[in-house]
């Protein structure tokens, strides 16, 4: 009988943990928040009038379900299952979608339920540390109604607020289809931001490595910015499969006239996605061109060892021959001797450096 091999235990993170052996549709936040604030906000519009409210509570929501109008309520703060769940049950969401919501680390993604949809998608970028910050934005598209499930307090939507106060361009005279693609191209628009600052980064970087700057951190400054690159990345490339999925799309709740304006986020988003492929290559010939620096400077180094060796070779053999101690040496006898061989090393170095500023070694 074979020994078994000894099971190797797999380090999880916090978010998976919570995730093991729970019952699908459990509503379990996995976020690193627990102690955010609830903030809810609700925009209520169509073409004649605009309510702009923050609530106290997710019940106060609850009218705006059968009005004609477009409403779009904002809830920040997914550490507060409970009140994600009456807002759920009330808008008759299914237990899986709920769970997707407060799991942080989903992966962009859309799912049709008849009578709404779910998209999941992640909002970019940098904080005040200069640190790229990848956060989970939740959509529910119904009839008339855009629900948005945000982890914390902050996000790129300020100029759709703006937009829809003080009717600016076509908003207010659309439906809900096109408020979810107004908030989707607000998240996009910032991908272009992102990326704009991750190639100033790569640039610089590039700059100070192709003029010999390297520093003891350089290395990495490279691995930070190979590790945003595949950030932007895995929020990119699966919300481009996403809205694809959307263009050829058959619900009802969104209209063949509003397909035309999903199309222009996808063509955005190949946009972002071929320089995300560039700036990846060019942190792979960061790499190289650091290690080749490295190696220039290390052979620089070794370069001078080698010339001062070189010279001081000859030198020390005239002077180990006159350090021999034997009694019968002409030269020892001479009165210039003395100075006859300091006047031939001083020739040979001489010599020497004149030969190796000719060959360009100096």
């Amino acid at each position: 009988m074979t020994e078994k091999t000894p099971f190797k235990m797999i380090k999880r993170t916090k978010a998976a943990s919570k995730q093991l052996g729970q019952i699908p549709g459990s509503v379990i936040y996995t976020g690193q928040n627990p102690k955010e604030e609830l903030y809810i906000e609700v925009f209520d519009y169509d073409k004649t009038h605009c309510d702009a409210l923050e609530l106290d509570s997710i019940e106060e929501s609850f009218k705006y379900k059968l009005t004609d109008s477009v409403t779009w309520i904002n809830l920040n703060g997914l550490n507060h299952v409970k009140q994600i769940e009456k807002l759920g049950i009330h808008y008759e969401l299914h237990p899986l979608v709920l769970e997707d919501i407060v799991n942080i680390s989903q992966r962009p993604k859309i799912d049709d339920y008849d009578s709404y949809l779910f998209i999941a998608l992640k909002m970019l970028y940098y904080n005040a540390s200069g640190v790229i910050t990848s956060e989970q934005v939740s959509f529910v598209l119904g009839k008339n109604y855009v629900l948005s499930f945000q982890e914390a307090e902050g996000d790129v939507f300020d100029s759709v607020r703006e937009r829809i106060q003080k009717a600016k361009g076509r908003i207010r005279n659309m439906r809900s289809d096109y408020l979810l693609y107004v908030l989707i191209d607000a998240i996009v628009d910032y991908y272009f931001n992102v990326v704009e600052i991750l190639g100033d980064k790569i640039e610089t970087l590039e700059s100070q490595i192709f003029d010999g700057a390297v520093e003891e951190n350089t290395s990495r400054d490279i691995q930070n910015l190979k590790r945003e690159v595949l950030r932007v990345r895995r929020a990119i490339f699966p919300l481009r499969e996403m809205i694809g999925r959307i263009e050829k799309n058959e619900t009802p709740l969104i209209q063949k006239k509003i397909i035309t304006y999903y199309k222009d986020i996808h063509d955005h988003l190949v946009q972002v996605s071929e320089n995300i492929d560039i700036y990846r290559e060019m942190i792979w010939s960061l790499m190289d061109m650091y290690m080749t620096t490295i190696s220039n400077k290390m052979n620089e180094v070794m370069k001078v060892l080698t010339i001062m060796a070189s010279i001081f070779i000859p030198l020390t053999f005239i002077a180990g021959v006159y350090g021999m101690n034997f009694q019968h040496m002409p030269e020892l006898q001479s009165p210039y001797g003395y100075y006859i061989v300091w006047g031939v090393m001083a020739l040979i170095f001489i010599g020497m450096l004149y030969y190796f500023k000719r060959k360009k070694w100096l």
